[in-house]
Order: structure tokens, then sequence, then C-alpha cells
């Protein structure tokens, strides 16, 4: 895997130590962070006891030469319309904020290091092997 898309549950499972998510980490030229996922890492350290030494060890983790951050784009935009209708005319919804982590992915061309398994319903969709 050249390019990957981190998952909120697979940062997770990367701060636990979880050797498929840091082999994942080891074999990659580039680590995706959506800001969706951003989004979700931050409401969980705000909803913890640890939200200052969470948010340091996850600046530690976007300033590693390999980790960009992905902002919404008009492009992913109209993508994340075109999975929409797909899944909604498939009867599939997913969580919002998975569909537009979704849409980073297919706009990368990246594939999603996840544990959830929704995303299988996502037919354009590249899924790592744990899934």
């Amino acid at each position: 895997m050249k390019e990957i898309i981190l998952d909120t549950n697979a940062y997770s499972r990367y701060l636990a130590g979880d050797e498929n998510v840091l082999n994942a980490l080891a074999k990659t030229d580039t680590v995706y962070m959506s800001i969706f996922v951003l989004g979700e890492l931050y409401a969980g350290f705000k909803a913890g006891s640890r939200e200052k030494e969470n948010k340091e060890i996850l600046d530690r983790f976007l300033q590693k030469p390999t980790v960009t951050i992905l902002d919404a784009t008009i492009d992913t935009s109209d993508v994340f319309g075109m999975l929409k209708n797909i899944l909604k005319k498939a009867g599939t919804p997913l969580p919002i904020n998975d569909v537009w982590i979704a849409s980073h992915a297919v706009e990368t061309g990246s594939t999603i290091v996840t544990y959830d398994s929704h995303f299988k319903k996502i037919p354009t969709i590249r899924l790592w092997d744990y899934v």
C-alpha cells in the first residue's frame, strides 16, 4: 500500500500498539488523515480526562513527514455526493463522517485502514485486509 487513509478506530488501535496498523504504517509512503477523522478524535479527546495529552500525541503524529492532512475541497464534495447517492439507492446508509472519509479515500486513491466493515458497502473503495 503506497497511500493509506487512517480511520479513527485505526488511529486508536495504532496508539494501543496494534501490529496490523503498525505494519500498514511502516509499509506506506503517505498516511492521509482526513479532517473528519481529526474532528472525531478531538471530540473523543474532549469527552475524556486526558485532552491535552491526547492532543500532544496526535500533534506529534501529524508532524511526521509521511503524514498529510486532507481538507475538504470541491472535489471531495463531488465525490461525497456521488457516494451518498450510491449508498442511498442501494439502501445502505453509512454514518455521515464515514462517507466523508470514504470520499477522501476515493479522491486520493488511497486504501482505508479501518476496522469498520460497513465501508464494504461502498463499491469503489479500497480497504485493507483486516476489515
